[in-house]
């Protein structure tokens, strides 16, 4: 439901990537985004099995019919069935598990598919429809009634509708993005959600015990500052009783200062700030920021759930707190790992130093040297939109690619024309079973390819 990291951030986060993010929480070829008749196909020689192929698709062992938005390629399709958040030794899981084992008492949800409908991945967490979250270039389209889930907060409502009074949800989410060391069309996020009956004394009782019961491991071991005071910008919701909300916002910001101290228990002068947010589906929302090796560093969103939420599901009379954090953005820092492509990684140099389930610092292993090449080209008269030019990049190159860089920007001082230059830098991180670099020509064939289908999908004129 909120910001992660690297690149993720659950709904809260991206809303407003390593859940809430800052705006709302390979080789193969894209998808045809035509659905053709069934006639026309078998005239020029198709099957119908074939015809209906070109008009369906199959994610997650489910047929649905595409249309213009279908926008999801068979690239971001690979990687549904990976579940990196699953696999015990991967750092991902890692990290998902030292979080379970801090909220030791609460249900954990590891298994919901990515597949969602836009209404659980927008309308039930109170996002209006003209939000910039759901344009068609930020997000892996199935057809424009279902999507790969752009963040976990998408099952908010499974989990309250669960039974449970408190639930983790962790999984993959999907979001086009640009591409460089921190950004990954994939990543994964985790949140969190408790509530506690909305009448005041009942509210302040049950915090108590609740509170009691948690791990001493909390703010009087960090360096805590929080400023943060309820305002017009950022206010309790009408039909929250102060006395009651009041309980709820510190048990909440008591449990996430537990939880960080947790992960971050070698560092002993640990620095911990909260700041303001804003968030679509809580209010009052806040952010927490680390400062870690120099710089603050935003952990996780977080606030008070909207009672719209709560009464979907029909819980009128109950008031909860929710957080979400990135698993990458966590996972980088806490590991150490320069690069966000890493973690889809099968090279066993990268894997085996992870087998014992613990935190521990990454290694670097012989990295190949990069090649980089430009591409350039004028602009056609229709909207530009870089995040669509980067995913044929990542759709054609695959993983080999590692930054994606704006190098130029000219507009043509006589018919206005705008010309865009890219640099690219090919890397290879992986060695399957004979580690090796990746040739100038490989390369230049590859970047062939990228060329002729940015001039082909997007209509540009190269350069």
């Amino acid at each position: 439901m909120f910001k992660g990291v690297a690149s993720g951030g659950t709904a809260l986060g991206r809303t407003l990537g390593s859940s809430f993010h800052a705006t709302i929480w390979s080789k193969n070829i894209y998808l045809h985004r035509c659905a053709f008749s069934t006639s026309t196909l078998r005239f020029s020689g198709q099957t119908a099995a074939e015809a209906k192929s070109e008009e369906t698709i199959i994610v997650c062992g489910r047929e649905y019919v595409k249309d213009e938005w279908t926008n999801v390629t068979p690239n971001i399709m690979s990687k549904t069935p990976r579940k990196l958040h699953l696999h015990p030794s991967h750092p991902i899981s890692i990290i998902r598990s030292l979080i379970e084992k801090h909220f030791a008492t609460f249900q954990a949800f590891n298994d919901f598919e990515p597949a969602v409908t836009t209404k659980m991945n927008f309308d039930d967490l109170c996002i209006p429809t003209d939000h910039p979250t759901r344009i068609k270039s930020d997000n892996y389209y199935i057809n424009a009634n279902n999507l790969l889930r752009a963040h976990t907060s998408a099952h908010q409502l499974q989990g309250l509708r669960s039974g449970a009074t408190k639930f983790l949800i962790s999984g993959d989410v999907y979001r086009r993005d640009e591409i460089d060391s921190s950004h990954y069309p994939v990543f994964h996020q985790m949140e969190g959600l408790q509530y506690f009956d909305m009448a005041p004394k009942l509210t302040a009782q049950q915090v108590q015990a609740d509170l009691a019961s948690q791990s001493k491991l909390a703010a009087d071991t960090i360096q805590l500052t929080d400023s943060t005071i309820i305002k017009p910008e950022n206010p309790l919701q009408e039909r929250h009783h102060p006395d009651a909300v009041q309980p709820v916002i510190a048990h909440l910001k008591h449990s996430l200062n537990s939880m960080v101290r947790t992960l971050f228990h070698h560092e002993p002068n640990l620095q911990v700030r909260w700041i303001d947010a804003y968030f679509p589906f809580t209010s009052p929302s806040w952010e927490m920021e680390i400062f870690y090796q120099g710089e603050w560093l935003e952990i996780l969103g977080c606030g008070i759930v909207r009672q719209d939420l709560m009464d979907a599901a029909g819980l009128h009379d109950k008031i909860g707190w929710a957080f979400g954090c990135g698993l990458e953005r966590l996972a980088m820092v806490l590991f150490g790992i320069p690069d966000i492509r890493l973690f889809w990684s099968e090279d066993e140099r990268f894997l085996n130093q992870f087998a014992s389930g613990e935190i521990v610092k990454f290694q670097p292993f012989s990295k190949y040297p990069p090649c980089l090449k430009d591409i350039s080209f004028w602009l056609p008269e229709t909207e530009w939109n870089e995040n669509n030019f980067c995913e044929i990049v990542r759709g054609v190159a695959g993983d080999i690619v590692e930054n994606v860089t704006k190098i130029d920007d000219f507009k043509h001082p006589k018919t206005q024309k705008r010309s865009l230059c890219y640099r690219i830098t090919y890397r290879s991180m992986d060695s399957s079973e004979i580690p090796r670099n990746v040739t100038n020509e490989e390369i230049n064939a590859i970047q062939e390819n990228v060329r002729s289908t940015v001039e082909h999908d997007l209509a540009v004129q190269l350069r």
